[in-house]
């Protein structure tokens, strides 16, 4: 097993690599295209603004050698907030921009009421849509995790949502396409039910 962190700059990239080297010390962060080759597994972290980030990582990533790993060879993909949020058609956030188009949606801002508060921030739970998904072993509904963002996921084909969560609206909390999985929250401030989930990540072949 071979995890590769791909960094284009976002602020959470080390958090993600302390605990996932915590369960394993096969863990690097590169963005070389012969580490992404080796690698067995994927992971893209990601913090703010979907145009913004898809900048970076067109200026960091070789997003075709990327996407032939995660379409082609079929490893296996985890996408983080932005992370996942990017691997759909578009995002509206500062515009309209376009997204890698790996998961049929767009991203918007969460049409939430106006009492509550944006960003969407703090512990919240899912509720699972298409029960016994791989990256949901050894939870039950309702399991907490923890959220910090504005826009979210819509528009989405079901068969692609494996969890929804609700904060005054519903919006996509979780995805899985064959081997590419996206999680909307935060698994490495998510405490022990962050760490099974990446551990569910790790045990896909």
């Amino acid at each position: 097993m071979k995890i590769c962190i791909l960094n284009y700059g976002s602020g959470n990239v080390k958090s993600v690599y302390n605990m996932i080297s915590s369960i394993t010390e096969n863990v690097f962060i590169s963005n070389n295209v012969n580490d992404i080759r080796n690698s067995t597994h994927l992971i893209l972290p990601g913090v703010g603004a979907f145009g913004a980030s898809m900048k970076k990582i067109n200026e960091n990533i070789p997003l075709d050698e990327l996407t032939d790993e995660v379409l082609n060879i079929k490893k296996p993909f985890l996408g983080i907030c932005v992370g996942m949020q990017v691997l759909a058609e578009k995002g509206l956030e500062f515009g309209e921009h376009k997204g890698f188009g790996w998961i049929k949606g767009t991203v918007s801002k969460l049409d939430v009421p106006a009492e509550l508060n944006l960003p969407h921030m703090g512990w919240n739970d899912i509720s699972i849509k298409i029960p016994d998904n791989k990256i949901l072993n050894h939870f039950t509904d309702h399991q907490d995790f923890y959220f910090v963002h504005s826009f979210a996921l819509t528009e989405a084909d079901n068969e692609n949502v494996i969890a929804e969560t609700e904060y005054g609206i519903n919006f996509v909390s979780v995805v899985n396409k064959e081997n590419i999985y996206g999680v909307q929250f935060h698994p490495e401030k998510s405490q022990k039910a962050g760490r099974v989930l990446i551990e569910n990540f790790l045990s896909l072949k």
